[in-house]
């Protein structure tokens, strides 16, 4: 089958045909098919993103392999997981949709034989499907351990080397990528090496980077230190968002006065992903309290909820293990990072164009 890019149209096969494909742990390759795919069953949708390859933030975070799957733009509402409010994308299998090139010559309406698996004996039922959502405890008090994709993904890939170039090639002709940003990532992280060389030549750089930015239309240097001095407490601020709500995220230097010297803000760190965002105007999409701990599959309640904003994902365009992971994975931010906008006044989005 040839490959799918970005744009394509496919169709999510039928429950019957995805249970055929999975064993008895309800997976396929090693990656689970959850319940809250289920609903999808049946309907079309466009290609958003081949998963060609994915970033593993189980263990230590690297790039990884990912054979015969995409992404679809449809995220996990973890109605099976506890309620985890991460949102995470989900992954769907070659197998477990249908290219619509397909079903325009007539293949939508062959019978159950002539699918791939036919009339098979699935492994698989729904209550399989169901109960290997989650590992139940064997004693008493123990915590559930729950499994998912993200749980799963370093089981379900390979190993990618940064340098192997054919995925960046596979970046560019799925449609991930444009060359635009292909060429605007690849100056940044020439740009990076120099300034970590360790000839001296780092601050000036940076200087230089930010100095320049308003020729390359561009972002600020993405990799600096926040100012609180490690072990001083961190400042915060409450405002109560709620879904809907239409926020401006700070300037990359307020924000910076709000963290430590890791980027830390009561834990939760500032990535340089973040960077490209700040200054833009996003609405809330929600906040979160609760996530699947992907190392220990624990569900952990936040201390301190954070915010997830619509539209504002980890682009990967500043990490060179994970360069342009198409995972799209929330950025969470604190609300001392964000403030209030009048809703008259116009959403201000930036985009994620690193230069």
């Amino acid at each position: 089958m040839k490959k799918l890019k970005v744009g394509d149209w496919v169709e999510v096969a039928s429950k019957e045909d995805i249970l055929r494909t999975l064993d008895e742990n309800a997976q396929l390759d090693g990656l689970p098919f959850m319940p809250e795919m289920l609903q999808y069953c049946g309907k079309r949708f466009q290609v958003h993103k081949r998963a060609h390859k994915t970033c593993d933030t189980v263990f230590p975070v690297r790039g990884r392999r990912m054979t015969a799957a995409v992404h679809l733009d449809l995220r996990c509402d973890g109605a099976s997981h506890g309620g985890c409010e991460a949102g995470c994308l989900l992954f769907w299998k070659e197998a477990w949709i249908k290219p619509l090139t397909q079903l325009d010559v007539g293949q939508a309406n062959r019978s159950d034989s002539a699918r791939p698996g036919g009339h098979a004996q699935a492994r698989c039922s729904e209550t399989d499907l169901l109960r290997a959502t989650c590992e139940q405890p064997k004693e008493r008090g123990a915590q559930v351990v729950y499994v998912c994709q993200a749980t799963r993904l370093p089981y379900a890939t390979h190993r990618l080397e940064w340098w192997d170039a054919r995925q960046y090639w596979e970046d560019y002709t799925a449609g991930n990528v444009s060359v635009r940003e292909f060429v605007s990532s690849l100056i940044y992280t020439c740009y990076e090496r120099l300034i970590n060389a360790g000839i001296g030549l780092g601050r000036p750089l940076r200087w230089l980077y930010d100095a320049s930015k308003t020729v390359r239309r561009g972002f600020p240097y993405p990799r600096r230190y926040g100012t609180v001095p490690d072990g001083h407490p961190t400042p915060t601020g409450v405002l109560n968002l709620q879904p809907g709500e239409l926020v401006r995220v700070k300037s990359y230097e307020a924000i910076r006065e709000t963290c430590n010297t890791r980027n830390r803000n009561r834990g939760l760190m500032f990535d340089a992903e973040m960077v490209p965002y700040c200054d833009g105007t996003y609405r809330v999409l929600k906040r979160v309290s609760r996530i699947i701990n992907e190392n220990s599959g624990v569900l952990q309640e936040l201390s301190n909820p954070c915010i997830i904003l619509d539209g504002v994902v980890c682009q990967a365009r500043y990490s060179e293990c994970r360069l342009f992971c198409p995972r799209g994975i929330y950025s969470y931010w604190r609300e001392v990072w964000l403030e209030r906008v009048a809703e008259s006044a116009p959403p201000k989005q930036t985009t994620a164009n690193p230069r």
